[in-house]
């Protein structure tokens, strides 16, 4: 009973496991590197100058607004925010491998603390980079708040559905990991960071509507744009794909973890 009230985690081994996962992965993540969490903010907001000086050359007014580093924000930070995620949760078996022997710790642990920790960073970049851009621009807009968070939540559930896949695929088929690499290279470009969605050619539009990307960056647009209506988005869509790879992921994972985590 003593021990209990000292230690009210004491019940929940889980709860403990995650925690110690989650500190060791901000100790190695940001921890050990010149800079450590400046970094992650410093590349989109890297990404963000470089877009906005090329294209400010070429157009003097961005497709929407009248900040051009605003409209590429609100593009490119849920787009990184979806690479990240799926990135750390795909490497979540190999960086935490020899933790994974421990009886306290399962890799649904690992997977876990990865994903609470890069949310957790990633919610700071969305308020330090536009609060920045809007403060610095001077821009005068109404903020949506519910689809920011909507946004948000679908950039990280897709990223954890997404992720949670690879980490089978990348651990079981080496080669997939190369595969996706290349596979991924034109998301960038297909994922109306650079224009809107509805600026696209009918026949491209009916193709690209399935990205799943393209629904998140046009929530989130459309929650710092009051004009810009997305009737395009569908949540639902980003959601059931979202849902059915990281049940797909975890199932395969429970499958073969313990074989997957002595490669």
């Amino acid at each position: 009973m003593t021990e209990a009230r000292r230690h009210p985690l004491s019940r929940f081994p889980a709860f403990r496991a995650l925690g110690a996962l989650i500190f060791r992965e901000m100790a190695t993540s940001y921890g050990r590197s010149p800079g450590g969490f400046v970094w992650t903010v410093l590349e989109p907001v890297g990404g963000i100058a470089l877009l906005t000086v090329i294209f400010s050359m070429a157009v003097r007014v961005p497709p929407m607004g009248s900040s051009f580093a605003l409209f590429y924000a609100t593009g490119l930070l849920p787009f990184l925010m979806f690479l990240d995620v799926s990135r750390k949760i795909a490497q979540s078996l190999s960086f935490s491998k020899q933790l994974l022997f421990y009886p306290g710790v399962t890799f649904v642990d690992a997977i876990m603390a990865r994903f609470v920790l890069c949310c957790v960073v990633h919610a700071l970049v969305f308020v330090i980079v536009l609060s920045g851009i809007i403060a610095y621009d001077r821009v005068d807009l109404i903020l949506d708040l519910p689809r920011v968070v909507l946004a948000f939540l679908m950039a990280a559930g897709l990223g954890l559905g997404v992720g949670c896949m690879n980490c089978f695929l990348m651990r079981r088929f080496p080669l997939w990991s190369n595969i996706w690499a290349i596979a991924t290279r034109p998301l960038f470009l297909v994922s109306c960071i650079f224009m809107p969605f509805d600026s696209v050619p009918q026949g491209f539009r009916d193709v690209l509507w399935f990205n799943p990307i393209i629904h998140i960056v046009g929530m989130n647009r459309s929650a710092f744009y009051s004009t810009y209506r997305a009737d395009y988005v569908e949540p639902v869509y980003v959601a059931l794909v979202a849902a059915i790879l990281f049940a797909s992921g975890l199932a395969l994972l429970f499958k073969w973890h313990r074989d997957l985590a002595q490669r």
